[in-house]
């Protein structure tokens, strides 16, 4: 009987050493080499590891620190950037059409699954024609006459944001912080329109646990999108969530529920988004599931996005007196009286407006990127085909930092909104805070009337002085899907009238 070697290697394991091998030699040097020679996106210039693997851009979203790292990457390398195997970043204003803008026969670039699923059933992720039937319900809300009947509501929000300060900084001795505190009333206006009643938040000058989750989660909700990019990882990632990660995502779905239920037995007719969403009828009518998740969303969207982009007006008036002594003028001398400030006389204001659009320039509320992908078939962007299945996506902040859109880019200038000749070259059509085409923001109308409203009533009471602590706030933040806000701390001096009268 012949000896066996005891480590003789059959064909089995030479057939496994040989896969083995093969593999590394693909994933090593194949693959690499092919991404950047021989891929339809090689032509486009960006960093080269990029282009080899998706893990550099997912250490990048994942640090906070996407708003820089595109900002400088573009700087570098122009307005089409490769940062990915399959994706690209564009900061040239024509690309919001062909990205986001309406297409031929309905087809469209749709939001990345990955990103904005579409078994969410909210307005933000719904496939074209559901999305189509959620806007016809809820575009009416949004309407002008709308707002006006919506105005009271608001306004008694507003009232006691200004009570609350008022009483809290001590004619400007003590620091408070915005940050908090322009979140509470916002989510204090939307909640009370999605859901028929407020948060509390102002009322009791405490965050709803509801709310706190969302911000105490925006870091680990972004990562779980970052690795949900990756196939292998999508299969495993919902086992990997902690359960008390899960409970509490439960919770804030069960909340949501218990109050647009506490609004449907109301059955009062109210000026909001649930008797909106309620009114239709034949085909257009939403499911029980969806009238929570659009609450929900609209809330979320509705409230953080418009606290942020007051967060960053306040910061910037901070940082630049004569733009806040301007538009202090401008506010105190236009209006006799507290009470005359309101949705219709802010669109008045010219200096206004123009802080208004240098601050969502300057500090966008959704700074990076919402990926769109091209159809299997691809799509024609610029001029260019684009293959199939490509993420395609502008990064706000950087197209509206770009040097070759905007003069003086990184500087806080309101008055290039005023027809001054110095900024006569600015492509402002770069400009869409608020995104373009069928799925642009719904609420940007109320968007804007509230923001102007709000700013002009807190410039109508107070000087803004920035605390020490927070000179370098902007410095200081991440950034995921949303800013992850840091506190803002400002010194709310009176205003140089005589006397601040109550509304």
């Amino acid at each position: 009987m012949a000896n066996k070697q005891p480590f003789e290697i059959t064909s089995w394991a030479r057939l496994g050493v040989v896969f083995a091998g093969t593999t590394l030699v693909y994933f090593i040097i194949v693959l690499p080499i092919y991404r950047l020679l021989f891929h339809p996106l090689a032509k486009y210039p960006g960093p080269k590891t990029w282009a080899i693997s998706q893990i550099p851009w997912t250490l990048m979203f994942c640090s906070g620190q996407s708003h820089r790292r595109l900002l400088e990457l573009h700087d570098k390398y122009g307005s089409i950037v490769r940062i990915g195997p399959n994706e690209l970043s564009y900061t040239i204003p024509e690309a919001w059409e062909s990205i986001m803008g309406r297409r031929k026969r309905n087809v469209e670039n749709p939001k990345a699954p990955w990103y904005c699923p579409a078994e969410n059933k909210d307005i933000t992720g719904a496939p074209y024609s559901d999305h189509v039937r959620m806007r016809r319900l809820l575009a009416p809300c949004f309407a002008a006459s709308a707002m006006q009947e919506q105005q009271p509501i608001i306004k008694s929000h507003i009232n006691l944001l200004i009570e609350r300060l008022r009483e809290r900084s001590q004619n400007g001795k003590t620091a408070i912080n915005v940050t908090q505190w322009y979140n509470y009333c916002l989510f204090d206006i939307i909640g009370d329109l999605s859901f028929g009643e407020p948060f509390g938040c102002l009322q009791e000058s405490a965050m709803h646990p509801w709310i706190a989750w969302i911000f105490a989660n925006i870091r680990h909700i972004a990562i779980g999108i970052a690795l949900n990019r990756f196939p292998l990882l999508r299969v495993v990632l919902p086992w990997l969530v902690p359960k008390s990660l899960r409970k509490q995502a439960e919770d804030l779905k069960r909340v949501s529920r218990e109050k647009v239920t506490r609004r449907l037995e109301a059955g009062r007719d109210r000026p909001d988004f649930i008797q909106a969403m309620i009114s239709g009828k034949g085909d257009v009518t939403l499911t029980r599931e969806e009238i929570e998740n659009n609450a929900m969303v609209l809330t979320i969207a509705g409230s953080e996005t418009t606290a942020t982009a007051l967060t960053g007006a306040t910061y910037f008036l901070s940082k630049s007196p004569s733009a806040m002594a301007k538009l202090a003028s401008e506010v105190r001398s236009t209006f006799k009286q507290e009470a005359d400030i309101d949705f219709l006389s802010v669109t008045k204001l010219p200096y206004l407006k123009a802080v208004t659009e240098e601050a969502l320039r300057m500090y966008p509320p959704g700074p990076n990127a919402q990926p769109r992908i091209t159809p299997p078939g691809g799509s024609l962007i610029l001029g260019e085909h684009i293959p199939g299945n490509t993420v395609i996506g502008i990064p706000q902040r950087a197209m509206f930092l770009s040097e070759s859109n905007f003069t003086r880019a990184r500087e806080f200038i309101p008055e290039r909104w005023l027809n001054d000749s110095e900024f006569s070259t600015d492509r402002k059509d770069c400009f869409n805070p608020f995104s373009v085409g069928p799925r642009n923001c719904i609420g940007m109308n109320l968007a804007y009337a509230e923001f102007r409203t709000i700013l002009g009533r807190m410039v109508w009471n107070f000087d803004f002085e920035i605390a020490d602590s927070s000179r370098n706030w902007m410095e200081e933040q991440n950034s995921y899907l949303l800013w992850d806000k840091i506190p803002l701390y400002m010194h709310l001096v009176p205003g140089t009238r005589a006397e601040v009268r109550s509304t």
